[in-house]
């Protein structure tokens, strides 16, 4: 890991968790600490445990050793969940007939407002059209959400993520069935939400191919953590050759 990173205080800390599901270990003794600014992929073979430990931070799931700090709290002790965003796997794979406009999927995350003073409406309208604006999707705020396409969904979703002003956020899978073309957009996307808004940017996936240029720092799980450090050092590992044999890394960094 690199010392800059260790000296300063995570963002979120997972401290020697293990989950078993009833049946046998899905985790392992997993230590891993998210420092603010981070923009990590935990990446993985198929059922190495990834969802799981994402489930076990947003308090989804209850570890069966280990605990999870989130701010400086204890897990059990957190509220201030707006401060977390989170797209879930198949985020966009709902009804396209769905009656709702883009603004008003983004606005979903505020929750309802009939009964908001007209200055509360009025910050709400500006954060909706901030994270619209980030997204590059304002000029479609008023179209039907099944009636655009899944890289424009995608950014919708991510609008929605992201409109209560979140330090972090967390995407898994985010990129499934999705075209390079609309890949390589949504990771420039990413990267401006990380250097621009200061998001910190947490990207799961079993994909190795999909460790992109923006992405700053590697996390490899396959039930224990058998790699954690910078994108450029996991490039040149052999641990990643060892756990996922027959993979193949594609790094973009030029």
């Amino acid at each position: 890991m690199d010392s800059s990173a260790a000296e300063k205080k995570p963002l979120i800390s997972v401290e020697n968790v293990s989950f078993n599901d009833g049946y046998g270990p899905v985790l392992l003794d997993i230590t891993l600490p998210i420092h603010e600014g981070d923009f990590l992929s935990i990446i993985g073979p198929i059922g190495s445990g990834k969802t799981t430990h994402l489930n076990i931070i947003l308090g989804l799931l209850k570890p069966t050793r280990g605990r999870v700090r989130i701010m400086g709290k204890d897990l059990e002790e957190f509220a201030d969940w707006p401060k977390i965003g989170y797209i879930p796997q198949k985020a966009t794979h709902f009804d396209p007939l769905f009656p709702a406009s883009a603004k008003e999927v983004v606005a979903m995350a505020l929750g309802p407002s009939r009964l908001l003073s007209r200055g509360t409406r009025r910050r709400e309208e500006s954060a909706i059209r901030h994270a619209l604006q980030v997204v590059g999707m304002e000029e479609f705020k008023n179209r039907r959400i099944g009636r655009l396409s899944g890289g424009q969904q995608q950014r919708i979703f991510i609008a929605r993520a992201i409109v209560n002003g979140p330090r972090i956020l967390f995407l898994d899978e985010p990129t499934t069935g999705v075209d390079a073309e609309t890949q390589g957009y949504f990771y420039d996307l990413l990267d401006r939400l990380n250097t621009q808004e200061g998001i910190t940017i947490v990207l799961v996936t079993h994909d190795i191919g999909i460790v992109d240029k923006h992405i700053s720092q590697v996390a490899c799980l396959n039930q224990r953590l058998v790699y954690h450090g910078s994108h450029g050092e996991f490039c040149r590992s052999e641990t990643f050759k060892d756990i996922l044999a027959g993979g193949h890394l594609v790094s973009h960094r030029h």
